[in-house]
């Protein structure tokens, strides 16, 4: 995966995915998203990189925000903008 990635490991239906994801989209971010509802790998990889087993999981680069409660405390604390811009940022 790109070191400029954001992923978002989600699953359908998921209201905190849903969450995460439109606090991206407020923010005019694009990102990946990973299904991993019925894919037993992805739910693996996820695992194996967030050391978490609940949806979401969010990559920034390769910095682990955790969930969406992570995500939105980052937002928060103003800490989430500037990790944007520096995996979004050309170079």
């Amino acid at each position: 995966m790109s070191r400029s990635e954001v992923v978002v490991y989600y699953a359908p239906f998921c209201p905190y995915c849903a969450w995460a994801q439109q606090l991206l989209d407020d923010k005019g971010v694009e990102y990946k998203l990973i299904n991993v509802n019925e894919d037993d790998e992805l739910r693996t990889q996820m695992e194996d990189r967030s050391n978490r087993n609940t949806v979401p999981q969010i990559f920034i680069g390769d910095h682990h925000v955790g969930g969406y409660d992570d995500l939105s405390a980052l937002d928060r604390q103003g800490g989430l903008d500037p990790l944007l811009q520096a995996v979004q940022s050309p170079g």
